[in-house]
């Protein structure tokens, strides 16, 4: 059976834009032989439903089943999964910043396996799911947020600098970040760190990074010194060592491998 894959995206509602990017469902179906498939890292924190048969994380030469939901924090690397048969998921893209505090949990990187009240969600959108009805699934997400939006108030330094990050594409100073939240240097980093369990300039560079990928995903024949001096980078060196610091390939050989599966 050939790998067989569908994708879709849903906007916030306007009170969630500076918490979650985007609601996302992908259907994925593989047959009856168990397959892997990689994440790479990119500069958001995803809380993960799945649906179907198990989704199992490949670490450290073994199998682990994961639960839905399951968070995914900030990745310095690829991520590699296994399944089989069909699997469904709804995702929930989120700005590092603000997911762990939103959900009164520690941060870090990795994944993260919380008890949290947000796994309740679970047997309701396995009914919709099965019932083939993503967008009430989706709704149904969003109504829990807006409420769990409403009951918060958030650090107005973490949303101004990530704010600034987001609209630089990552290609601005840590120096830069902190003037624009009106914070200092010091004040900026603890913060980060306590809030996404990533530095400025780590967290940066990961927003950076993402801007590459989604062009070579699109574009594979994009050209990467010209990428490089779009997204502030040194030169293409600078961009390839960065690159390749999270992909753990170079961009050239990401974009063969994109234009191979497209």
């Amino acid at each position: 059976m050939s790998l067989q894959t569908y994708y879709q995206e849903f906007e916030p509602a306007p009170e969630l834009k500076d918490i979650i990017q985007c609601f996302w469902y992908h259907k994925r179906s593989v047959g009856e032989e168990q397959r892997c498939f990689e994440v790479i890292p990119d500069g958001h924190t995803e809380i993960i439903f799945h649906f179907g048969d198990r989704l199992d994380l490949f670490e450290d030469e073994k199998l682990t089943p994961l639960p839905s939901p399951f968070i995914m924090g900030l990745q310095d690397g690829p991520v590699c999964f296994h399944m089989k048969n069909t699997l469904e998921i709804i995702g929930i893209r989120c700005y590092p910043w603000v997911l762990f505090d939103l959900l009164n949990i520690p941060s870090g990187k990795g994944i993260h396996l919380p008890e949290h009240p947000v796994n309740q969600l679970h047997p309701d959108l396995n009914a919709l799911i099965l019932c083939g009805t993503i967008e009430p699934a989706v709704a149904r997400i969003q109504q829990y947020f807006l409420e769990l939006f409403s009951q918060k108030s958030f650090d107005r330094i973490l949303s101004k600098a990530g704010a600034a990050m987001r609209a630089a594409k990552g290609s601005i100073s840590v120096h830069e970040v902190a003037d624009s939240s009106h914070a200092t240097l010091r004040t900026l980093e603890r913060k980060f760190k306590k809030s996404s369990g990533q530095t400025v300039k780590d967290l940066r560079a990961l927003i950076r990074f993402e801007q590459v990928r989604n062009e070579l995903l699109l574009n594979p024949d994009a050209n990467l010194a010209g990428l490089a001096h779009e997204l502030g980078y040194t030169d293409q060196s600078h961009l390839t060592r960065e690159f390749k610091r999270y992909a753990r390939i170079t961009p050239a050989a990401f974009a063969r491998k994109c234009r191979h599966e497209q």
